[in-house]
């Protein structure tokens, strides 16, 4: 069935209006839906603002309108999801590269298969010798230029297909190698066992589900992630710029968006948008 515009002005030149617009912004990414996920319906939601009624085919929106988000956020995860749209789109590259910031709430005592609270737990260690002094003197060593063994699962990719979904679809996959990530500034906010909260700012390629496993390790015990949410991305904070779904309109998108520079418009590069870790 192919999709249908309403014949009426108003939402014609909606949906003019929004095929018009190139630049950057930031919407809600709630916790629980994948990032693709929360794209996905805000796309949805727009599209049906403009008067395109069209059964659930991803294929039939790209006719309408052209989006990608900077940087997948966990399931799990909350916070700042940056969206390109139209030319925007080929903007997202910095996203990926740029300063993040993360509030993370670690948990102590246990690890899981995913290092964060939705797997499995696979481990199980005393923790009750750590102390605040303890984890702030073994903070420092994760902080600035360090090596990192991304997560197994995750959005890296084997064969085209990522790792996450190889895993769960039952097949063996191998740990990724160890990779430089910068770590610009961590600092531990609340510190009441087995509970610990982190401040995080680092810079692309960073998994804080590692940090917080590693950093249990480095403290002869285990740790997962509990709770996470992306404070800060590029220029767009949690606080300040991001549309949440009560917002997802094309009023609220143009008065949020960042327009792209006049020469990226004037590209008709056929790059895609990179939809990365």
């Amino acid at each position: 069935m192919a999709g249908n515009v309403s014949g009426a002005a108003g939402p014609i030149s909606s949906l003019s209006k929004l095929q018009s617009l190139n630049g950057l912004f930031a919407i809600y990414k709630k916790q629980g839906p994948t990032s693709a996920d929360v794209l996905n319906k805000f796309k949805d939601t727009l599209l049906r603002e403009a008067g395109v009624q069209y059964p659930n085919s991803r294929k039939r929106k790209k006719q309408y309108l052209k989006l990608g988000h900077g940087g997948t956020l966990d399931s799990a995860a909350s916070g700042v999801l940056v969206v390109g749209i139209g030319n925007g789109t080929k903007m997202l590259s910095t996203m990926l590269t740029g300063s993040k910031k993360y509030v993370a709430v670690g948990e102590l005592g246990k690890a899981t298969d995913t290092l964060d609270a939705t797997g499995t737990v696979i481990m199980e260690k005393v923790f009750e010798h750590i102390t605040r002094l303890d984890m702030e003197e073994k903070l420092k060593a994760f902080t600035g230029d360090i090596m990192q063994v991304p997560p197994l699962f995750s959005a890296l990719k084997k064969d085209g297909q990522r790792l996450s979904v190889l895993l769960k679809k039952g097949h063996q996959v191998e740990a990724k190698p160890a990779r430089p990530v910068t770590v610009h500034s961590l600092t531990l906010q609340e510190f009441k066992p087995p509970l610990f909260t982190l401040d995080i700012e680092c810079g692309g390629g960073f998994y804080v589900r590692s940090l917080v496993d590693d950093l249990g390790k480095a403290l002869s015990s285990c740790a997962h992630v509990k709770e996470l949410v992306r404070t800060k991305q590029g220029q767009f904070t949690l606080q300040d710029h991001v549309l949440h779904e009560e917002q997802w309109t094309l009023q609220s998108v143009v008065g949020a968006l960042q327009p792209c520079p006049e020469e990226d418009q004037r590209t008709d590069s056929p790059r895609s948008p990179k939809n990365a870790t």
